[in-house]
């Protein structure tokens, strides 16, 4: 007879516990498995371990040849000089390699045709571009932590400040953000094989250059500090160019997950919101600096006149858009939908941001504490500015779009047409005027003429003791870039219901 523990089913084991994962593993699966990938993927290149030996080999040199002349000068102030040679040992690597690694990531992702793999996933363009820009800049901050110790070394060597460190360390912490980013951008503009060619030697010598510019204002910053700091346009500058690194990063890291986002999404929302927002939080600098500084004119003037260059360029690529939108976003899309794709909209974004941004700082002047000799040509150059973008834009969609040609009248092409057009007006008002035995710069035969116009609209007569221009001359320009507008504005509007239809 069995007995009752006989009988009984056995019991099962007990499963084995699996395994679990360090803290920062799962948390950085969670946040993006991206970075993960990216950044063991990098530790295991040859090129991270060659710069990062190399630079912390030339650091070591430094600080034995500092020591040495310590020892012999002991009073001798050597800060400023060790300073920036540690600074452009990391600078070769934050301000080149840094971002030349991450365009070449990118580039190789849609080479290889793995990018599709990567969409796949679900994470979508902005967590794709997110995490690869996070994986590179935790590269950047490990080449950080070695060069660190020998930074805070150069400040025991006496000559330079350290709220000037800091500030030279915040500047260029800010500028390898921006030049990774352009890195990022860049591995999206082009799809042929001679595009690409073409942006990887363009790309090679921005990073150059940026080098250059980046070494150059730290060896000014470490050598004037002190001094500059104490200088109020110092500090306004260094607060422009912060802000203009940080809102120009964010538009390009919008352009480029735009540009790797089907038709089918509402791909140009991003994008076209960074520069509103840009747009918005540089009026509010402007009058913020106006109000500080006394509401000087000289203010509503540089930010009315450069910054309205900024945006024209910014507004090229907003308003050469393709033609139309995909079927889902229609029904959604009103007259006001500006952040909508379609060039229709792009280029009216872009007119108003134009008219609002001239509106705005002409009011300024108009409400400036002081009227100098050349206030009144000041404020027609301030008008004259954004009125010359808005003519050109609608020239280049008038000339571009009103074609039957699909080739010319793409985005490429018609950035190319902006850019004839405003040569070519440029320079032959002033050699008619050359041919026809009267000063180059002559106001009537320069009229339409986006570099003399403005200079002359600016400049001052002190022969007869007024500006050089007048408002009528101004209003006709003004009349001549609303017809144009207008025209370029009905083109776009046929176009997209051409585009609608098919």
């Amino acid at each position: 007879m069995d007995t009752a523990a006989s009988t009984a089913p056995e019991t099962a084991a007990p499963p084995a516990a699996a395994p679990v994962s360090p803290w920062w593993e799962r948390w950085g699966d969670r946040l993006n498995p991206l970075v993960v990938k990216e950044v063991r993927q990098g530790l295991r290149t040859r090129t991270f371990w060659v710069c990062f030996g190399l630079m912390l080999l030339s650091c070591v040199v430094l600080s034995l040849v500092a020591y040495v002349e310590v020892r012999e000068a002991a009073f001798a102030s050597h800060g400023r000089s060790y300073f920036f040679s540690f600074f452009l040992c990391l600078g070769v690597v934050h301000f080149f390699v840094i971002p030349y690694n991450a365009y070449r990531s990118l580039a190789r992702e849609r080479e290889d045709e793995t990018w599709v793999l990567l969409v796949l996933t679900g994470l979508g363009p902005r967590r794709i571009l997110r995490g690869k820009m996070t994986s590179y800049l935790v590269q950047a901050a490990l080449y950080a932590s070695a060069v660190g110790p020998f930074l805070l070394f150069s400040y025991f060597l006496n000559g330079i400040a350290l709220p000037t460190i800091l500030i030279i360390l915040a500047l260029g912490a800010a500028w390898l953000v921006f030049l990774t980013l352009v890195g990022v951008c860049a591995a999206t503009l082009a799809d042929g094989r001679l595009g690409r060619a073409f942006i990887h030697f363009t790309l090679l010598a921005a990073l150059a250059t940026a080098l250059v510019q980046g070494n150059v204002a730290a060896f000014v910053l470490s050598d004037e500090g002190d001094r500059l700091l104490r200088n109020d346009g110092f500090l306004y500058a260094v607060g422009i160019s912060l802000l203009l690194m940080l809102t120009d990063g964010w538009l390009l890291f919008e352009a480029a997950a735009s540009r790797l986002s089907l038709p089918t999404e509402d791909y140009t929302r991003g994008p076209r919101r960074a520069l509103l927002a840009q747009v918005l939080v540089g009026m509010l600098c402007g009058v913020g600096v106006w109000w500080f500084e006394a509401r000087d004119h000289t203010v509503p003037e540089i930010f009315g006149i450069v910054g309205a260059l900024h945006l024209m360029a910014v507004g090229l690529f907003v308003a050469t858009d393709v033609d139309g939108q995909a079927r889902p976003l229609r029904s959604g899309t009103r007259p006001w939908s500006l952040l909508r794709p379609g060039a229709l909209r792009g280029f009216r974004l872009v007119v108003l941001l134009l008219a609002a941004w001239g509106g705005l700082f002409l009011g300024l002047e108009l409400l400036a504490a002081d009227t100098p000799l050349r206030g009144d040509a000041m404020r027609m150059a301030t008008v004259a500015t954004p009125v010359y973008g808005i003519l050109f834009l609608s020239v280049a969609v008038l000339l571009g779009r009103m074609a039957r040609s699909d080739r010319l009248s793409s985005p490429a092409a018609l950035r190319l047409l902006f850019v004839a057009a405003v040569g070519l007006a440029s320079a032959l008002p002033p050699l008619v005027a050359v041919l026809m035995e009267l000063e180059g710069d002559d106001g009537l035969i320069n009229l339409l003429n986006p570099v003399v116009g403005i200079v002359n609209f600016g400049g001052y007569d002190y022969t007869t003791g007024g500006p050089k221009m007048t408002w009528p001359l101004l209003g006709f320009v003004v009349g001549v870039t609303v017809l144009a507008a207008f025209a370029a504005d009905r083109v776009l509007a046929e176009r997209e219901k051409r585009a609608h239809a098919l």
